[in-house]
């Protein structure tokens, strides 16, 4: 299996292949659609950075993808801030696993 630069990889080999141009660049479109939307393209920003992350991860000479949407994060945003109102704040605690357990959830292997 090769990766995007034509690079054999060792079996069993993890790595990250994202450069700091491309991190930067994809932080200045997420902050600025971020901004132009007033905070609701905040779940699209986020799938673009996770996208970009996981498609330059390989794991183990695996390379990963993410699946999640946007429109599913939105719908999660929305519940998680009915629950956060519900429980005046509290479940603010538990939204940060709950993320990252939504993001595990839809990072598969390239296959």
């Amino acid at each position: 299996m090769a990766t995007q630069d034509q690079t054999p990889l060792a079996i069993g080999e993890s790595k990250f292949e994202g450069g700091l141009l491309g991190l930067i660049g994809m932080q200045i479109l997420s902050t600025l659609l971020t901004a132009v939307t007033l905070g609701i393209a905040y779940p699209w920003a986020m799938c673009m950075m996770y996208s970009w992350e996981t498609k330059n991860t390989v794991i183990q000479g695996r390379r990963l993808k993410f699946t999640g949407t946007a429109a599913g994060l939105f719908g999660l945003y929305i519940k998680w801030l009915l629950l956060c109102v519900i429980t005046f704040g509290i479940y603010g605690f538990w939204m940060g696993i709950s993320l990252k357990k939504w993001k595990i959830k839809h990072t598969v292997f390239v296959d």
